[in-house]
């Protein structure tokens, strides 16, 4: 059972913060580095194509969600459950703004207004607009710099 306390509550948000910063770096320096080729697809969309091979890195990101909630359960260490639960929610969210509002890979009307979601998608179509594996900007998700809210 898991005791949601201050320090639980505090520790999830912290998790949940520190990965867009680490997704930040690893679409940076891993994705546009030496695992570009199962990022490329991502950029260089085969329309006939649901499933791209740049949605194995979804699995990369749930590994140490899955096993910190499962040895949270198994060595009743609530903290460590925090910090999966920290990494879990961020995946939902980034896959919510990536692939739903952004992508539209699943079609849900209405999620196209406000400043904020105008602003993540100028900024990740700045990203999509260079194909190639090297000179893109803007790899965050959920943090957007200023000039994209003009």
């Amino acid at each position: 059972m898991i005791e949601f306390s201050l320090p639980w509550f505090g520790i999830f948000f912290a998790v949940f913060c520190v990965m867009e910063f680490n997704a930040w770096f690893l679409h940076k320096y891993v994705m546009h580095g030496f695992l570009w080729s199962l990022h490329k697809d991502h950029h260089v969309v085969d329309k006939e194509r649901w499933w791209q091979r740049n949605d194995l890195f979804a699995i990369f990101f749930a590994v140490p969600s899955f096993f910190s909630i499962l040895f949270s359960t198994l060595l009743v260490s609530p903290y460590l459950g925090a910090f999966g639960f920290g990494i879990m929610f961020y995946g939902a969210a980034y896959f919510f703004v990536h692939e739903i509002i952004i992508h539209r890979r699943i079609k849900i009307k209405g999620l196209n207004r406000g400043r904020y979601i105008k602003a993540v998608k100028r900024a990740h179509h700045i990203h999509h607009s260079i194909k190639e594996k090297e000179g893109a900007t803007c790899f965050g998700m959920l943090v957007v710099p200023f000039k994209y809210f003009k």
